[in-house]
C-alpha cells in the first residue's frame, strides 16, 4: 500500500517543509509597474500560506530591466531597493508557517517588446509567437548569467528560502534547452550537452556566489509539432548537476502546457512522467482535489497546486485534513488566464487577487429567504449564513444549479458539477434550509440572473458570430441536427489551450469556422464583460452585502 505522505514534512536542500502541498507559481500582475511587491500581492501569496501550503512559489520575477521582462506589473527582482518590501512579503508567508521561494526567468524571445529596454533576443533568432528576436552574442550570454546571480543575491537578501529557475514554457533557459529553439553552433548548442550548457552555467555561478537552496523548472515535454518527448525532458533533469530539486510542467508555445482545460485529463504531466525521477522532483499539472494530489504523489516528492490554490486558498489544509469541501476549479480557464492587461482572477472565487477588499465578518441573527438556487442566490445563501443567519433557499426546479444544470457538454458539465457539490455540501454544514420546487413570491432577497442571453435559433442551417459560453455548448447541441458556420472571433473570449480543444470538439460534430468579416451572419451576440459563474458569485456576495448593511448597520 503506497504511503500517504500529502500531510507529511518533506525536505528540499537544507529546508524542512511542512507539508508536501506547493503552490505553483503563477502570473497574478499584481505588484507595482516597477517589479516590487506591495501590499496587494502580499495579501494574495499570505492568504494561501494561512491556507496550510507547505511552500510557495512566486510568480516568475524579472531579473535585469534590459529585456527580460514577460508581463505588465511582474515581479521584480533585479535592485536591492527592494529588498525591505520583499522581506515584508517573506515575513508575512514565514508567520504563518509556510516557506517562499522566489521564481526568477529571463522571457528571452517571449520578452515584452514594449515594456523592455531593448529588443528581445534568444540563443537563435527564429519566431517566437510573431517576433523575431535578436540571436545571442557570447556577451549577451555572459551579461544574462550575471543578472541571475544578481538577483540571487536579492533573493537571499529578501530571505526567501531558495529559488527557482523557471526553464520551461518557451523562456530563455528552455530556448537553449529546446532543440527546436537552439540552433547554434557553438559551445551552447549543436548538441545534447551543448543545450544544457546555459542552464549549468546559470546554476553553477548562483552556487558560487549565493548560498540558497536552487531547483530548476522543466517541461517535461513540449507540445508543438516536433517538439521533444518527456523522455528528453527527464533526461535534462537527471543531467543537470547542483541543483535540490526540478519542477515539472509542460509546454513550449503550444497549448495546452501546463493549464490544460476541461477538455483534457487530470494530472496529465505526472501520467506521462516515465517512474520516479532520481532528482527530488515536484510535479504539476490539473491537480484539484486530494485524490489528485495523492496520485502525483505516487510519481513526485512533492505536487504543485496552480488553479486549484486559487479556487481556494485553503486548498492545502482541507486535503490534508480529509476536508472534501474544497471550492473546485473548474478548469475553465477563463479569469484565471486573463493576463495580457489584468490581474490574477478566479472564475469561482471572486476574492482571489483582490483580499485586500474582503470585508469584515459581519455577525447578525434572524432570518432571511434567497429565493433562486442557481450560482446567485447559493453565493447568497453562504454570505448570509456565515454572517449568523438562518437562511432558507427557495428554487422552483429539482436541484440546485440553476443554468448549471443546463450544460450540454459533457465535459464541462462534468467539471461544472463539482462546484454544484460543492455548494451541497456547504450548504449542509451551514444548516441553509432548501426548498426545492417551491415558486416563492414572498419577502425575501430575489436572486435570479442579472442577465441572460437569447438562444440560437435551432434551423437547417446557421451562421453563429457570438463569443457567449452559453452559446458554445449551444452549438455542440445543435449541431447534432444543424448545419452550423462559426466566427473565428466567437473563440475570442476562450484562452487558447480551451480555444483549441473547443474547435477540434465542434469541427468533430460538423462545425465550420470561418474568418469570413462582415455582418452577414444568422445570430450576433458579442460581449466584452459578459455574465459568467464569476458575475453571478460577486452579484449574490454583493446582494447579501447590501442586505446585512440595510437591515443591521445602515438604520440601528
Amino acid at each position: 500500500m503506497q504511503e500517504d505522505k500529502i500531510g507529511k514534512p518533506g525536505t528540499i536542500g537544507n529546508l524542512t517543509v511542512r507539508n508536501r502541498i506547493v503552490m505553483a507559481p503563477m502570473i497574478s500582475n499584481l505588484c507595482n509597474p516597477d517589479g516590487n511587491t506591495n501590499e496587494s500581492h502580499m495579501a494574495y501569496l499570505e492568504e494561501r500560506a494561512k491556507g496550510g501550503v507547505g511552500l510557495i512559489i512566486t510568480e516568475y520575477s524579472y531579473i535585469d530591466r534590459r529585456n527580460s521582462r514577460g508581463s505588465r506589473n511582474q515581479m521584480g527582482l533585479y535592485n536591492d531597493e527592494f529588498v525591505p518590501k520583499l522581506r515584508r512579503l517573506t515575513e508575512r508567508v514565514h508567520n504563518h508557517g509556510a516557506c517562499i521561494f522566489v521564481q526568477l526567468v529571463h522571457a528571452g524571445g517571449k520578452a515584452l517588446t514594449e515594456n523592455n529596454a531593448t529588443w528581445p533576443y534568444a540563443p537563435t533568432s527564429v519566431n517566437y509567437l510573431g517576433t523575431s528576436p535578436a540571436e545571442m552574442t557570447s556577451a549577451d550570454i555572459d551579461d544574462a548569467i550575471k543578472c541571475f546571480v544578481r538577483a540571487a543575491r536579492v533573493a537571499k537578501r529578501s530571505n526567501f528560502d531558495g529559488i527557482e529557475l523557471h526553464g520551461a514554457h518557451g523562456y530563455l533557459i528552455q530556448e537553449f534547452l529546446s532543440p527546436a529553439l537552439n540552433l547554434r553552433k557553438d559551445r551552447y548548442g549543436g548538441s545534447f550537452e551543448g543545450r544544457l550548457r546555459f542552464a549549468q552555467d546559470v546554476i553553477d555561478a548562483i552556487r558560487s556566489e549565493v548560498d540558497i537552496n536552487l531547483g530548476i523548472r522543466l517541461s517535461l515535454y513540449e507540445d508543438d509539432a516536433g517538439g521533444y518527448g518527456p523522455e528528453y525532458g527527464l533526461s535534462v533533469a537527471e543531467s543537470l548537476k547542483s541543483i535540490d530539486y526540478v519542477h515539472f510542467s509542460a509546454g513550449r508555445f503550444a497549448p495546452p502546457g501546463s493549464s490544460i482545460s476541461f477538455y483534457g485529463g487530470k494530472t496529465h504531466i505526472a501520467d506521462r512522467l516515465p517512474g520516479k525521477p532520481s532528482v527530488k522532483t515536484i510535479v504539476v499539472g490539473s491537480v484539484t482535489n486530494a485524490a489528485e494530489a495523492r496520485k502525483v504523489l505516487e510519481k513526485a516528492d512533492f505536487v504543485a497546486v496552480g488553479r486549484g490554490m486559487l479556487a481556494d486558498p485553503y486548498f492545502a489544509e482541507k486535503a490534508i485534513a480529509g476536508d472534501t469541501a474544497i471550492r473546485p476549479c473548474i478548469r475553465c480557464n477563463q479569469a484565471c488566464r486573463d493576463l495580457t492587461f489584468g490581474e490574477v482572477r478566479c472564475t469561482v472565487n471572486p476574492s482571489t487577487g483582490l483580499e485586500l477588499l474582503e470585508p469584515g465578518p459581519f455577525r447578525c441573527a434572524g432570518e432571511v429567504n434567497v429565493i433562486g438556487a442557481g450560482v446567485r442566490g447559493l453565493e447568497a445563501a453562504i454570505y448570509l449564513a456565515k454572517a449568523g443567519l438562518s437562511v432558507t433557499v427557495y428554487e422552483k426546479r429539482e436541484d440546485i444549479g440553476g443554468q448549471l444544470l443546463d450544460i450540454y457538454d459533457e465535459r464541462k458539465k462534468r467539471e461544472f458539477d463539482s462546484l454544484i457539490g460543492y455548494y451541497r455540501q456547504v450548504l449542509k454544514r451551514l444548516n441553509v434550509k432548501l426548498e426545492l420546487r417551491h415558486e416563492y413570491s414572498g419577502e425575501g432577497i430575489y436572486c435570479l440572473p442579472e442577465r441572460t442571453y437569447p438562444s440560437i435559433p435551432s434551423e437547417t442551417s446557421i451562421h453563429v458570430d457570438s463569443n457567449i459560453f452559453q452559446h458554445h455548448d449551444e452549438m455542440l447541441r445543435l449541431a447534432d441536427r444543424t448545419k452550423i458556420v462559426v466566427s473565428e472571433r466567437s473563440l475570442n473570449s476562450l484562452d487558447r489551450s480551451r480555444a483549441a480543444a473547443f474547435r477540434r470538439l465542434a469541427e468533430s460534430k460538423g462545425v465550420v469556422f470561418t474568418d469570413k468579416p462582415g455582418g452577414d451572419f444568422d445570430f450576433s451576440f458579442s460581449e466584452r464583460r459578459q455574465y459568467d459563474i464569476r458575475a453571478a458569485m460577486v452579484s449574490g456576495r454583493e446582494a447579501a452585502r447590501r442586505y446585512i448593511e440595510d437591515r443591521y448597520f445602515l438604520h440601528s
